[in-house]
């Protein structure tokens, strides 16, 4: 698995923000890690992608900027379609969906400019959203989302054959999205993939690991399921959720609050006693005294937690899932071709804030190698740790 980090932790919107930001982050983590050479997931805002697909100059200029840094390009995030880093994003990161034209021509000029940067030989990957928020969303809107899709497909078919260059698109199942859970993307998919639909060659699904957590599944099962279903995981969003045991404690429901912040939604699971998984759409919801969540069995949130970074009591992460889910992805046949992405957007918006960042991605990167590659050289988790330089608050080192 080829390793890298998602530059949407970072806010710039333009080319010479992005430059930047290799230079002042990427790098200097990439250093920090004891890397020779480090994989980014670019995230690039749809005008920025819109230009660099256009403007081979501007490609030249970034492809430089990553060389200088050892850096390498084979994976773009092209879910949130621009303004990342807004004061409130919540349900807009949704927007535009795939019913938009808009949407399919975001994705295509990535893969133009994917195929562009790409190592000799490497194939790319674009993560994208599960169709969109999942109302209102009708029988014509799910036509309108599939027919995007295929020209997205067989776009990418004809680039190929034009570059020799493949790229594949990944679609991220999220709670609350039209696309919930992977069971819900191998269930959307499997009938319209084959001849004379969508190409499974350019189509599969983006594992994003606290997504899955967040749906109280199985990992190794789920995984399976999608091998069995034919379907390839191009990509894997290296993540974790916050897990709460116990949230009838007393002093769950504040170190919870902690994390209820503004900006990003903050999608929050209950596994009820029968098995029935109870949802709200954002964390305050679940927190709201009169209109909450049960207690009475263990809850998931969607806020992604530092991978190397252990939670104070009464919180935890669900970074086991996210070892057996990577573990499980490399026993596939073609699963080690899957790009293995660290995603941790939410360093800015952490309790306590985010610390010194290069060391705190560099402390993940070291985490990752170690506990996700079998990577001997990598750092154990407690290395990991001792490394980090965070000093947000709920969050132990």
């Amino acid at each position: 698995m080829e390793l890298s980090y998602c530059t949407n932790v970072h806010p710039a919107e333009d080319l010479d923000g992005v430059l930047d930001q290799l230079t002042r982050y990427a790098g200097p983590a990439r250093r920090a890690a004891g890397l020779d050479r480090l994989g980014v997931g670019l995230w690039l805002p749809a005008p920025l992608a819109h230009r660099l697909a256009e403007d081979p100059g501007a490609r030249d200029r970034l492809r430089a900027g990553l060389a200088a840094e050892g850096l390498e390009v084979r994976t773009i995030n092209a879910f949130p379609f621009t303004s990342f880093h807004a004061e409130v994003v919540k349900l807009d990161v949704y927007r535009p969906d795939w019913t938009d034209p808009r949407r399919a021509d975001y994705t295509l000029d990535c893969a133009r400019v994917l195929a562009d940067l790409l190592p000799e030989g490497a194939v790319g990957s674009i993560s994208t959203l599960p169709l969109g928020w999942r109302f209102p969303w009708t029988p014509a809107e799910d036509d309108a989302a599939t027919a995007a899709l295929d020209r997205v497909s067989t776009g990418l078919r004809e680039l190929r054959d034009r570059t020799g260059r493949t790229i594949r698109l990944a679609i991220e199942p999220e709670p609350g999205c039209v696309l919930d859970t992977v069971d819900d993307i191998v269930e959307w998919l499997s009938p319209r993939l084959g001849p004379g639909r969508l190409d499974p060659e350019f189509i599969g699904i983006c594992l994003d690991t606290c997504h899955l957590a967040a749906s109280f599944a199985d990992p190794v099962e789920t995984v399976r399921r999608v091998g069995r279903a034919g379907i390839r995981f191009p990509k894997v969003q290296a993540s974790a959720a916050l897990h709460i045991a116990d949230p009838a404690r007393p002093d769950a429901r504040e170190a919870l609050t902690a994390f209820a912040e503004p900006r990003y939604l903050h999608q929050t699971r209950a596994l009820a006693p029968d098995g029935v998984v109870l949802r709200v759409d954002d964390l305050p919801d679940a927190l709201d005294e009169a209109a909450g969540l049960r207690t009475d069995g263990p809850w998931r949130v969607h806020f992604h937690v530092p991978l190397h970074l252990e939670p104070e009591a009464p919180l935890s992460s669900t970074t086991d899932v996210l070892r057996r889910a990577v573990a499980a992805v490399r026993e596939l046949p073609d699963g080690d071709s899957a790009h293995l992405d660290v995603e941790t957007y939410t360093w800015t918006v952490l309790p306590g804030g985010a610390g010194d960042l290069v060391e705190g991605i560099a402390a993940e990167l070291r985490w990752a190698t170690g506990e996700l590659l079998g990577d001997p050289a990598g750092a154990a988790p407690g290395d990991a740790r001792s490394a980090a330089a965070s000093g947000a608050v709920g969050v132990a080192s």
